[in-house]
């Protein structure tokens, strides 16, 4: 198992690259309003207003983009400061005549609207028109074997009781030629899929899928067009009630209570302080269009919704003439265009469709700016904790509507460029003003979002102290004020323009499919009845911003700041104020209006709803029979893969006589950019010390090196890379005399604090040599800029324990179990929050001490007798930048701290680490917690040991652990529970036989612990399922197989190599692995749930508020309680 320290910020909304990379790094891992993925079998994403600031970016602390932007297929040969033109894309598989061949292609049933070569992106376009519905189509071509497809509709919403939303989930629950229950279920659990999901924007709804195999692509391809086109869900009111909202009642004496899944995620997203900032935030700045309302839905509203509303809307908006589709990718175009006619040709044409679902412009009508007052939810503080209740914070965020008529493309690109001189890093003019005011803990909003028909501007600091609330407005005005009188350095307006080219030119989406990337790029434009191709070219806007800087200097952001921000009325501050009452009083307010309903009908209205709670539980546990499941496509087992996939890898110790291992992988082609991983062996720092490591690691980019202030680093930076940054790496290793595959006692540890960076070859000794300097020279005497960092980090894990409850609540169990868990909770858990909030007084009241820390932990790490020993520099690249950069590693290597001849470490693999030494003797053992925070959902965990030491962890149980998330867990937790995702983990190859269970945005507690405690008792059922149904069982196999091959960048692929290295896993254990989950059985399923059944050092550890807590007691599961917030 692998820990990474980093450090994340949050962002309002996104702009149109952000949200691409947001999407590239979260969708899949929970980061979002994720249901519908593999990882944690969610089901669906709602990129709505209220919870836009949960799609958040770490543009300014994260500084190594590695997931900008798609390649082009051409050589990029444009003059550009720093040096960013010097990326280019070799030819590939497809040669430009076959993609200009695949331009032309044709079929009866489309006319022909355009045809145009996007050179950025090696993308060759065509859109079409469908004859008969209307529908348009845009047909891209490229070489990518990562094969795209999508329909997105536009779905505006006149109120917030979330249709958008419910209709995204409930479309995918079965389908006219498909008859499950839920077909997207069996499409998760037997499908090669790299891409599987369905998300709500405030205006539109888009669908889907991607698959390096065409067979399976076009499986996923007919399931969506058949469940968007004909769902299930218009003439089932179960689906809408399962998905959406149903009042539910088991016997007459009980209480009526609301359930459903989108009803329980949105009751999550209002729990959430950072959510209900955004929210009202554009509500408004928006106060007269669709963008008033939430899409997502208002817990409040969303029991407003009715079916015929439900249906009706389907109706109105998934219209073929509504929808916009997409293709991308290597496969056969007329073979696409056949399978949407397929199903587009049953649609007569309906020319209201697209008028009816315009977006409205919100015209820039507010005369005067606005200050609006609105409560978010707060631990209640005892009448002995007055300091508490001083102590409550306010949130203040100020809000801009840029424009109300359409931007050009280079304006468009102004203003991005405007937004990263004032916000893009910890070193921006605002962000920098902000955070060295000390009027609050935390940046909120984040700066530009242009994702939607308009762009906004937000921006402002949660933590703040109600006398100083005013002063926050106050600095974000002055600071634009100055800024435009004072101008921007030619420095920064280089430093940005340059990261934003090298993003741009790179394009590295790593694992997220490019092909999404430029579908979402496209709709930006397309979905408000622009040109699809538009939003992705940006060679010319580039060209003439250059050319404008060139001419005017600074002046041309000085006047998009006077006139977008300056001098723009058009602007609403919201103050988020603390109120204790607001969750007690939303519970009672719940209960009240549940209450006059059930007196207000009669006993056989009564039994009628009992009835129907009883009927759709019934058909929620009611299994699909055997012609429903055969509906639904899928691939064989001869369809899949049988060997491994190797990459490369070459590894020479002593580099050189360097003291240093260079490790490389050597790949066809990088499009001329050389990335470097350069590790540090960090083991000798005190274990006490090591919760510093991530601020230590943070301080390297951010604080300023040498003579270079932190403006003029990152400026630095900026300018000659694409982006360098620091991070630490802590994982368990297989020791000496342990057979692969087998539980090990996880004392054996590798532990690096890693530089990364990436630059054109050209470029490359300017990477290496900032590395040099900000790993020997960083300024660690930086006690304002600490402060900042440590109020940053408390108000982000603050953040996370109320949007991200299973994380912090795995995060915690995995503590008492193993020592790389343990590690986790003391640098990313709940005992990290305590460690970073008296850091923060230390670093307050006893500065010396921090900083003595920090000290001691450079001079550990570099130690002049042993550090080279440690060094690991990993380098990939092509062979063409391999020879350009050979000599500037060997001078890299030559120059940097240690002795090259110096004194060798204990080796790793044979000697116990030195934190496991102690951690070994702390860890706590496993019981049952429950963290109080103010939430109106619960995040429940359970795990234990399934495996013990010396035992052997078939491949097999990779197969078994995703049929389990797949399957019995999200029909229990999340079809019948309600709650937003139900999931369990379990890492095969991690060793240390760790097995939890989680939920996420869940209404129940005790309940989803019995579930959990039924599921070996389920899974002995299914084994003997499995024995009779062998589709079944290949179906698993199949979807374990497809996590194991996701697609990856060519970095991604170093990275893999690099880790099999460190692991010392062997190729010959790798195909053993891939040939037990191939060859899984019945009888493997027999053994898991046997293990399951056996689980030992079992613990609990739950998020939720103190009212579930002690209604959970009266039923007889006590927690060991903490209040965390």
């Amino acid at each position: 198992m692998e820990h990474n320290l980093s450090v994340h910020n949050s962002r309002k909304f996104l702009s149109k690259m952000a949200l691409m990379a947001f999407l590239a790094t979260n969708l899949g891992t929970g980061g979002a309003r994720q249901t519908r993925t593999v990882a944690t079998a969610f089901a669906g994403v709602s990129l709505t207003a209220a919870s836009w600031n949960l799609a958040s970016m770490s543009r300014r602390s994260v500084a190594f983009l590695d997931r900008y932007g798609p390649r082009s297929n051409h050589v990029m040969n444009h003059e550009a400061r720093g040096g960013s033109s010097s990326i280019q894309r070799h030819s590939t598989v497809a040669s430009i005549s076959d993609l200009e061949q695949r331009l032309e292609v044709t079929h009866p049933a489309y006319d022909v609207v355009s045809k145009e070569v996007v050179n950025e992106y090696g993308a060759y376009c065509t859109l079409y028109k469908h004859k008969k519905s209307g529908a348009e189509l845009l047909s891209v071509a490229s070489d990518d074997d990562n094969k795209v497809f999508g329909i997105t509709f536009r779905t505006p919403p006149n109120d917030s009781t979330g249709v958008p939303h419910i209709l995204e989930h409930s479309v995918l629950c079965g389908s006219r030629k498909y008859k499950t229950k839920d077909p997207f279920v069996q499409l998760l659990q037997g499908s090669l899929q790299t891409f599987l999901n369905a998300f709500t924007y405030p205006d539109r709804t888009c669908y889907v899928v991607a698959s390096q195999n065409t067979k399976d692509f076009y499986n996923l391809i007919n399931v969506y067009a058949d469940a968007v086109y004909h769902p299930r869900a218009i003439t089932d009111p179960n689906v809408h009630a399962q998905e959406g909202w149903h009042l539910e009642l088991e016997k007459l004496e009980d209480d009526l209570t609301y359930k459903g899944v989108v009803y329980n995620e949105m009751k999550g997203v209002y729990s959430s302080p950072d959510s209900l900032l955004s929210r009202e935030s554009q509500r408004a700045i928006f106060p007269n269009n669709a963008y008033s309302v939430d899409s997502g839905g208002d817990p409040v509203a969303i029991p407003d919704l009715s079916f015929e509303q439900f249906a009706d809307f389907h109706k109105k908006y998934y219209h073929p003439a509504n929808s916009r589709i997409y293709f991308s990718g290597d496969d056969d175009i007329y073979t696409r265009l056949q399978t949407m006619d397929d199903y587009l040709s049953e649609f007569d044409p309906s020319p209201e469709s697209k008028p009816a679902s315009t977006i409205q412009w919100q015209p820039k009508n507010i005369a005067e700016p606005r200050w609006e007052q609105h409560p978010y939810p707060s631990s209640p503080s005892s009448e002995a904790d007055e300091g508490a209740k001083e102590d409550k914070t306010h949130m203040v965020m100020v809000n801009w509507l840029l424009n109300d008529q359409p931007l050009t493309p280079t304006e468009c690109l102004v203003i991005e460029i405007l937004d990263s001189l004032l916000m893009g890093t910890p070193q921006s003019t605002l962000y920098k003003a902000l955070m060295e005011s000390g009027l609050g803990s935390a940046i909120t909003g984040g700066g530009l979002s242009d994702e939607l028909l308009q762009s906004t501007f937000s921006v402002g600091l949660k933590g703040v102290q109600q006398s100083n609330v005013k002063q926050v407005e106050t600095l974000i005005l002055d600071t634009i004020s100055n800024t435009i009188q004072q101008g921007f350095d030619q420095g920064d307006i280089d430093s940005a323009m340059n990261t934003m080219e090298f993003k741009l030119r790179e394009f590295n989406t790593g694992s997220f499919p490019r092909g999404l990337s430029l579908m979402l790029g496209a709709m930006s434009k397309w979905i408000y009845d622009g040109s699809p191709t538009e939003a992705l070219k940006f060679e010319e806007p580039l060209q003439e911003l250059k050319s404008m800087i060139l001419k005017d200097g600074d002046q041309v952001f000085k006047d998009f700041a006077q006139k977008f921000l300056q001098l723009n009325q058009h602007r609403v501050t919201i103050e988020m104020v603390p109120d204790e009452t607001l969750e007690a009083n939303q519970l009672k307010a719940e209960k009240e209006r549940l209450t006059e309903i059930k007196q207000s009908m009669q006993e056989e209205q009564l039994q009628e709803i009992i009835n129907k709670t009883s009927e759709l539980k019934r058909l929620q546990a009611a299994e699909d029979d055997p012609e429903a499941r055969a509906t639904i496509p899928s691939l064989e087992l001869s369809d899949l893969k049988r060997d491994v996939t190797e990459f490369p890898i070459e590894v020479c110790e002593n580099h050189d006589n360097s003291g240093v291992t260079l490790v490389k992988h050597e790949f066809a082609s990088t499009s001329g950019i050389v990335y470097a991983n350069f590790g540090i062996d960090i083991r000798n720092v005190p274990i006490e010390d090591v919760p510093l490591l991530s601020l230590f690691s943070r301080m390297l980019t951010e604080t300023g090196a040498g003579s270079y202030s932190d403006i003029e680093l990152s400026r630095r930076i900026g300018t000659h890379t694409g982006g360098i940054a620091a991070s630490v790496s802590i994982r368990s290793v297989r020791p000496d005399g342990v057979a692969e595959g087998v539980v090990h006692n996880g004392s054996h540890l590798y532990s690096k604090l890693f530089i990364k960076g990436k630059a054109t070859a050209d470029k490359a000794t300017e990477m290496f040599d900032i590395m040099k300097l900000i790993l020997t020279d960083a300024n660690l005497n930086s006690q304002a800029r600490v402060i900042e960092m440590l109020k940053e980090t408390k108000a982000r894990l603050e953040s996370a324990i109320q949007g991200s409850g299973h994380s912090i609540a795995n995060t915690r169990m995995r503590s008492h179990y193993t020592v790389t868990g343990y590690l986790g909770e003391i640098t990313g858990g709940i005992t990290y929050l305590d460690t970073v909030t008296q850091l923060l007084k230390d670093a307050e009241d006893n500065w010396d001490s921090v900083h003595s820390r920090l000290l001691n932990i450079k001079n550990i790490i570099l130690n002049e007798e042993t550090c080279r020993n440690g060094m690991i520099l990993d380098i990939t690249a092509d062979a063409s930048v391999m020879n350009n950069i050979a000599q500037k590693v060997d001078n890299f290597l030559s120059t940097i701290p240690g002795k090259s001849d110096g004194s060798k470490l204990p080796d790793l693999y044979s000697s116990p680490h030195p934190w496991a030494v102690h951690a070994n003797t702390v860890m706590s053992d496993p019981r049952d917690e429950g963290f109080v925070v103010p939430t109106q959902v619960s995040y429940v965990g359970k795990g234990g040991r399934l495996f013990k030491e010396g035992e052997y962890v078939a491949g097999s149980t990779a197969v078994v652990s995703r049929f389990l998330r797949t399957g019995y867990l999200w029909d229990r937790v999340r079809v019948m529970g309600g709650a937003y995702g139900g999931f369990c983990q379990f890492d095969p190859k991690s060793n240390d036989g760790v097995f939890t269970f989680l939920s996420y945005r869940d209404p129940n507690l005790g309940e989803t612990l019995d579930v959990y405690d039924a599921t070996a008792t389920a899974l002995k059922e299914s084994a003997k399922a499995l024995e009779e149904d062998k589709d079944a069982l290949a179906t698993a196999i199949i979807g374990a197989v497809g996590d194991l091959d996701g697609a990856l960048s060519v970095d991604q692929k170093g990275a893999v190599a690099f880790n099999r290295w460190i692991a010392r896993e062997s190729p010959e254990y790798r195909q053993k692995f891939r040939d037990e989950v191939l060859t899984t059985s019945a009888d493997d399923f027999c053994q898991m749930a046997e293990a399951l059944g056996d689980m030992s050092e079992e613990s609990v550890a739950v998020v939720s508020s103190k009212s579930k807590f002690d209604e959970t007691a009266e039923k007889g599961k006590t927690l060991e309680l903490k209040q965390v917030m």
